[in-house]
Formats: structure tokens, C-alpha cells, sequence
């Protein structure tokens, strides 16, 4: 499992990833006039300052959203993710980076509701400052498995839940596929998103009967790998599952992805992959 604060890696080639995918979420779900519910397990402190000196310790974000800070070649689908970083820095210099709370919140239209569990005392006070102002959003002082199930289906029928567990403890990925059908069984026709790190081949074979098993349908999985599957000095690379993925968004992805494996590859090597896990 990961040795884990998100400020050790923030801005890094998995949030790059993630939130460029969770905004073709939100864009998604915004084109809609009924207003949405974004929900998120594991929410952090919303906004981290890459300055901080544990940002700094291994500086993952240059090899992250450092690579695409001074790019003017990204295709269409990236610039509202890239706009928004860039407006989180308008002095045109990389320090800041917005964690999945601030970028739902900037995607958020005034009637939409926000509702971020966060269990550390400390990172939630953060998050709760960064949104104090928001009166669309809530902080939960609640683990985040027992917030969906508190929280879910929401009163708007509509929306999205982010599952996005921090990977620090043993037999997670049980945990997460525990959880996510559990909430597919309150709310089958919400929107999920599922983050999680690469593991041994082995793990993720794993991960993936047990997801299959549970009968859920309409299972997007998108990868990206940044070095080979043995490597196992850092993380080697991320994943996401999608159900109920909105339409035209499993296109959006595939050019994301397309386009962020050569460009996020480490020493050489580069590769996703996306396929329906489950299809309909």
C-alpha cells in the first residue's frame, strides 16, 4: 500500500490523470439545467501549495502538471482542466494546484450541492477554510465509505460520486469494491467514479473479478501506466472507473488519454489503456 499525504504528491502525473477526467465529468453533468449532487469519500484540503516543503521533497508535480504547464498543444478537451489550474496561479507561475473539492466547486452552477467527507481534523479544517465561502458545499467529519452511505441517493436524483481512497492500509481494494456496490445498489443511476493506484499484475487481476462479480454494468476502466508493471520503487501508475459514464465521455477520455501517455512516460515508457470492464 502507499506511505500517504496527498501533499507529498500532489500536481503529479495521477492527478493529472484524475482531474482531467472528473472535469469531462462535471462538464458532462453541467450541460443538464436540473441541478447535481457531487459527492467525494476522500476529499483532502482542496487546494495544495506546491512551495510547501513536502511538496517539494520529491517535487512529483514536475512530472506532472509541471509537463503540461508550459505546453500550448493540448487538445480541446484539456483547456477547461488546464484553465482552471492556470486561474489557481494568475501571476502565470506554477504554485498552486486544486485538489477534486476545488475543481468540483469551480465546475458547480449556483443551484448544484457539494458534500466532501473528510475523516483527518487537520485537512478537513483546511478544506473547510479554502470553502468557507461556498455556500453550495458541506464538510463531513465522516469516514468517507460511511458518508455514501449517509449521503446516497441525494435529493437531486442527479450528480456524482468520487471515490477516492488514499490506498494507505491493506486489503483496499476489497474496501472500495465493497463500496461502490453498495452505493450502486442506494443509487443505480448515479455517476461513479472509482480512483486507485497500479499493483502487482496479480492485485489488479484481483480488483477487477471482484468489481465483475458484483453484476454491476456500464463499467468504463481507463489506465495509465508511467513505468513497467514491475516496477515497485514509486507508483507506476493510476487507474479510474467510470459507471454510468455520461454520453460522449468514453470519447473524451480515449483523446485524454491518447494524449497524456507519451507526454507523462518516464524513462521511455508510456502507455494506457481503456476498455468497458462491463459493458452494458
Amino acid at each position: 500500500m502507499l506511505a500517504y499525504r496527498h501533499l507529498f504528491h500532489a500536481g503529479n502525473f495521477a492527478d493529472v490523470f484524475k482531474h482531467a477526467l472528473l472535469v469531462r465529468l462535471l462538464v458532462a453533468l453541467g450541460r443538464k439545467e436540473k441541478p447535481y449532487a457531487y459527492i467525494e469519500s476522500h476529499a483532502g484540503i482542496g487546494r495544495y501549495d506546491l512551495a510547501n516543503p513536502w511538496a517539494q521533497k520529491n517535487a512529483e508535480f514536475r512530472d506532472g502538471i509541471g509537463r503540461l504547464w508550459e505546453r500550448n498543444d493540448a487538445p480541446a478537451v484539456l483547456a477547461p482542466y488546464l484553465e482552471l489550474v492556470r486561474a489557481e496561479n494568475p501571476d502565470g507561475k506554477l504554485r498552486f494546484y486544486p485538489g477534486s473539492p476545488v475543481i468540483a466547486a469551480r465546475f458547480a452552477r449556483p443551484d448544484d450541492r457539494l458534500v466532501l467527507a473528510e475523516l483527518n481534523d487537520d485537512d478537513r479544517a483546511e478544506l473547510a477554510r479554502v470553502l468557507a465561502h461556498d455556500r453550495r458545499a458541506t464538510v463531513l467529519a465522516m469516514d468517507g465509505y460511511q458518508a455514501l452511505k449517509a449521503q446516497l441517493p441525494p435529493k437531486e436524483r442527479r450528480g456524482l460520486a468520487m471515490i477516492d481512497s488514499s490506498f494507505d492500509r491493506s486489503g483496499e481494494f476489497a474496501r472500495v469494491t465493497e463500496a461502490l456496490a453498495d452505493a450502486h445498489r442506494r443509487w443505480a443511476t448515479g455517476v461513479y467514479a472509482v480512483w486507485y493506484p497500479l499493483m502487482t499484475p496479480q492485485a489488479m487481476r484481483g480488483f477487477e473479478r471482484g468489481l465483475v462479480a458484483t453484476g454491476m454494468r456500464k463499467i468504463l476502466q481507463m489506465e495509465l501506466s508511467v513505468r513497467p508493471d514491475d516496477w515497485t520503487e514509486t507508483l507506476r501508475g493510476t487507474g479510474m472507473l467510470v459507471v454510468n459514464p455520461p454520453f460522449g465521455f468514453s470519447g473524451e477520455a480515449r483523446e485524454i488519454l491518447a494524449w497524456l501517455a507519451p507526454l507523462l512516460a518516464q524513462a521511455g515508457y508510456g502507455a494506457d489503456r481503456m476498455r468497458w470492464l462491463v459493458p452494458e
